[in-house]
Parts: C-alpha cells; sequence; structure tokens
C-alpha cells in the first residue's frame, strides 16, 4: 500500500481482501469532469474496467451505482434493481456528506454509511476491476467477487451506454 490510509482501503484491509492500489495524477477539480475517464487514461487501463461511484437516490432513500466509466447511470434500471419507482442523481453535496469522500474520490468502499449499492453486471465479466480508492488520484485494484462482498451489493445491468 501506497500513501496514507482511506477509509476504502482500510475497509478492505480489514477484511484482508487483497488489493493493488494505483496512484495517479489527478487533474484539478471542475465541473462536469469525468474522473474516472482521466483515472482509466492515466493508469493506461480500458474504461470498461475502471468503474465510477455514483449515488442517487431512490423513492428517496440514497442509493448507490457503480456503473463503468465508459458509460452513465441508468437511473430507471437502477431503481428496478432495487424494487423502487423512481431514481434521481443526489445532490454531489449531499453525496459527499454522507459517502465521506469528495467528488472524484468517492468510493463504493468504507463510506460513512453504509448505502445499499448496485454494481452494473458487466463486473462479473472481468478477472480485476479498478474502483476510487478513496481520493482523486488514487485508485484501487480488486477482483469482482470481492468488490461485490466488500460493498453487500447486487448486480444487476445500469450502466447505459
Amino acid at each position: 500500500m501506497s500513501g496514507k490510509a482511506t477509509p476504502a482501503t482500510v475497509a478492505a484491509g480489514r477484511t484482508k481482501t487483497t488489493y493493488t492500489l494505483h496512484p495517479y495524477e489527478a487533474p484539478e477539480e471542475s465541473d462536469g469532469h469525468s474522473y474516472g475517464a482521466d483515472a482509466a487514461d492515466a493508469l493506461g487501463v480500458p474504461h470498461h474496467r475502471v468503474f465510477k461511484t455514483l449515488v442517487a437516490e431512490v423513492d428517496g432513500v440514497f442509493t448507490v451505482g457503480v456503473v463503468p466509466v465508459a458509460g452513465s447511470l441508468d437511473l430507471k434500471a437502477l431503481a428496478a434493481a432495487v424494487g423502487g419507482k423512481k431514481a434521481i442523481m443526489a445532490d454531489p453535496g449531499r453525496a459527499e456528506k454522507i459517502t465521506g469522500y469528495v467528488r472524484g474520490g468517492i468510493s463504493p468502499l468504507g463510506q460513512r454509511k453504509r448505502l445499499r449499492t448496485v454494481i452494473d453486471s458487466s463486473v462479473t465479466s472481468l478477472v480485476s476491476v479498478y474502483v476510487s480508492a478513496g481520493r482523486r488520484g488514487l485508485q484501487m485494484e480488486l477482483a469482482p467477487a470481492d468488490l461485490i462482498a466488500l460493498t453487500e451489493a447486487v448486480t444487476a445491468p445500469i450502466a447505459a451506454p
């Protein structure tokens, strides 16, 4: 492990999950920025293997959607995956407060409050997947089964091209 620990690396370490950290130069913050695509490009990893963590509200309940950076979150599919009717993206400030992470560094692991999580089903076809390790400029590579177990997630086709 390189650099200081984050809640995500602590959560993975607590369960003795095998993972690899990949630091990279993160660009400055800007609105509408694709932090995940920047991470994939900086690390030379195909975009379908790097997943971004998005916070939405499904029928008023905060829910995490984890999808490849190559696509976007299908809100109707996310709602359906958790038995809900309507999903909207959470306000970025609320997402930061609830997860304990900053935008561009929100990890599906080690969030301040455990939120129900849905990971796009494409994850199951991969040998390893990259997710934020809890801060901009740091990705965590781990086995999809470990990501699913650590987040207590369900998988469903929630990514839109």
